[in-house]
């Protein structure tokens, strides 16, 4: 039973006060001083307890039992129907012509309130069970730091987009891009990252090497990668790597990024924890920072995922070694 959460009595204080001025003959302003309410409150329990008995000393809802203009069950069923084809809030208002207001908390009240995957298709998720099954590998880019901490930090635009121009006369921006090349272990979330000058085949091919070397290094054989569909990846030269390597190569569909959704979700997390996680002067610092964020996250960040251990116990819980 939810009490209200101003009332002096609680139901065994509002029996207590009935039975004195039922059975024990008290004066109803003797028994309301006795428990220190007005002598109106408690005519309004005593009334209660004489029509509907003990039920009658339970709070009730203050809600009222009939509102006049509520939204009728029609209007509910059309602003959930087109919630189902994610409209928005707003949206759902103007068609219907109704106020914004009534719409939020109706959709609030029948659990549609945040959009999410609704009206969309169910969310396929797989995991492998073999370490070096199948690896993730994306890029991420990240603007270089130039001149302290950027606009992120200080809520400024220090860092001007400053271009000079080349020998045939296009604009080039000085400060440019770092590129986070990342891979992820399907099985077993055990990550490598490296931060590269560019995100052409060649240095997509480089790092493919030298993730696959991280991941025999920990005793796991990669049989299969899986990126999206960017030009390093779709090369032909990347495909004769690949051939050579002894592995499988697989990409997402066109613009389904959710298919590489382990090497997307890894970002975020590198993201918050490493690249916006502390205050960098320059970009080596930030670089230089990110071997140690990766030794902490594959030895010591627990991942929901995986029953919230970390993705080096997983590893060896799949391979039988615990060292």
């Amino acid at each position: 039973m939810k009490l209200h959460a101003n009332a002096r009595l609680s139901v065994i204080g509002r029996q207590l006060l009935v039975d004195r001025i039922e059975r024990e003959s008290w004066k109803v302003r003797d028994a309301a001083q006795s428990v220190g309410i007005s002598e109106r409150t408690a005519r309004k329990w005593l009334a209660r307890y004489r029509t509907e008995g003990p039920d009658g000393l339970i709070d009730r809802p203050s809600t009222p039992q009939l509102v006049a203009n509520r939204t009728d069950e029609r209007t509910i069923e059309a602003i959930a129907a087109l919630r189902r084809l994610r409209f928005s809030g707003p949206e759902i208002a103007e068609v219907l012509d109704r106020p914004l207001s009534t719409v939020s908390g109706i959709l609030t009240r029948i659990g549609m309130g945040r959009l999410g995957r609704l009206g969309l298709e169910p969310a396929e998720r797989y995991e492998r069970q073999v370490a070096g099954e199948l690896i993730h590998i994306d890029v991420k880019k990240l603007g270089r730091i130039h001149g302290g901490a950027g606009k992120r930090i200080t809520g400024l635009q220090r860092n001007p987009r400053r271009t000079r121009k080349d020998s045939e006369g296009h604009n080039r921006r000085i400060v440019g891009w770092d590129y986070v090349h990342v891979a992820i272990d399907d099985a077993t979330r055990l990550a490598y990252a490296e931060v590269l000058s560019d995100e052409k085949a060649t240095t997509a091919i480089g790092f493919l090497r030298r993730a696959i070397a991280f991941f025999e290094s920990h005793g796991m054989t990669v049989c299969d990668l899986l990126t999206d569909n960017g030009s390093a990846y779709r090369s032909a030269v990347h495909a004769i790597a690949c051939r050579t390597l002894g592995i499988r190569h697989l990409r997402t569909r066109p613009r389904r990024p959710q298919t590489n959704g382990k090497a997307e979700r890894f970002i975020r997390t590198m993201l918050a924890g490493w690249a916006y996680g502390a205050i960098y002067a320059t970009s080596a610092e930030r670089t230089a920072a990110l071997d140690g964020w990766i030794y902490r996250y594959n030895h010591h960040r627990r991942h929901a995922a995986i029953g919230r251990q970390p993705p080096i116990s997983r590893l060896n819980n799949l391979l039988g070694t615990y060292t």
